[in-house]
């Protein structure tokens, strides 16, 4: 079993840059493909993006292609979701997942942190 802790949310003006961490305990980090997820207000969670158990591969939803980026530190059990040129559609709680098997666009994954607001002024 694993652990999830987000931190990083908070209040940004669209164009402007945020950087999520998933800290996460229990099993051995490497040992899990990690993913960010979003929901907001009114709808539904979605992948936001993925990466691989060695961070070797990654995996974006089409609207943050090209501003976020996800990475991992298996020496500090943690993952990032770097996000920039925000917009106000970005505005949501983000969540970090965790499995032991592959996570893309329509997985469901096993483990979840108890998520981050990040908000986006216009």
């Amino acid at each position: 079993q694993v652990q999830l802790v987000e931190s990083g949310g908070g209040l940004v003006q669209a164009g402007g840059s945020l950087r999520l961490s998933c800290a996460a305990s229990g099993r051995p980090f490497s040992s899990y493909f990690m993913a960010w997820f979003r929901q907001a207000p009114g709808k539904e969670r979605e992948f936001v993006a993925s990466i691989s158990w060695s961070g070797g591969n990654t995996y974006y939803a089409d609207s943050v292609k090209g501003r976020f980026t996800i990475s991992r530190d298996n020496a500090k059990n943690t993952v990032y979701l770097q996000m920039s040129t925000l917009k106000p559609e970005d505005a949501a709680v983000y969540y970090c997942a965790a499995q032991r098997q592959s996570i893309y666009k329509l997985t469901t994954p096993e483990y979840w942190g108890q998520g981050t607001q990040v908000t986006v002024s216009s």
